[in-house]
């Protein structure tokens, strides 16, 4: 669906401004990365208002992408498939708290995660090179420690289970 209607997007955006230098294939590729993540913050947020839990929702969206972006992970094979799961999960986030000890065992452990795993399958999401991926690491794990100061449960389960999609043997995503 999300990629029925970049294309579309992209086509009329196209015939609209054919001398445009960008191809039809790069635009549907970047419309599908904005429509995905507008339909999972759009869905999120809905449910959110529905179950009353906003501003769990709202920080696990600020944390779970910030995290993401710079330490990458595996990614599903549709993007609806991506907007159902991320969406469910933010939700499921949302609702995490517990005590600060359990919050201390998800940082390290997410820190641990990230230290061995990141940045990871990033090569075909982004054009930084090879060369800069030790910052990348070295950023993550920055990201990673600030909630040893915040000490938020839903930034602890964010940043885990972002931990968990750097691990490479994980099946089902695309490499």
């Amino acid at each position: 669906m999300i990629e029925f209607i970049s294309l579309k997007l992209a086509q009329g955006i196209k015939r609209s401004i054919p001398e445009h230098p960008i191809s039809v294939n790069v635009m549907r590729f970047s419309l599908s990365i904005i429509i995905n993540a507008f339909m999972i913050i759009l869905l999120t947020l809905a449910v959110s208002l529905f179950t009353g839990n906003t501003r769990g929702a709202v920080i696990a969206l600020i944390a779970f992408p910030l995290l993401r972006q710079v330490s990458g992970g595996f990614h599903l094979k549709t993007g609806m498939m991506c907007v159902l799961v991320s969406s469910a999960m933010l939700t499921a986030i949302s609702f995490f708290n517990v005590e600060r000890s359990y919050v201390l065992f998800l940082n390290m452990a997410s820190l641990l995660l990230v230290a061995i795993f990141a940045p990871s399958r990033i090569e075909k999401q982004s054009r930084i090179p090879k060369s800069f991926y030790p910052q990348l690491k070295i950023i993550s794990c920055l990201i990673v420690l600030v909630n040893f100061i915040v000490a938020s449960p839903v930034i602890a389960a964010t940043f885990f289970i972002q931990g968990i999609s750097l691990v490479s043997s994980l099946k089902g995503g695309e490499q």
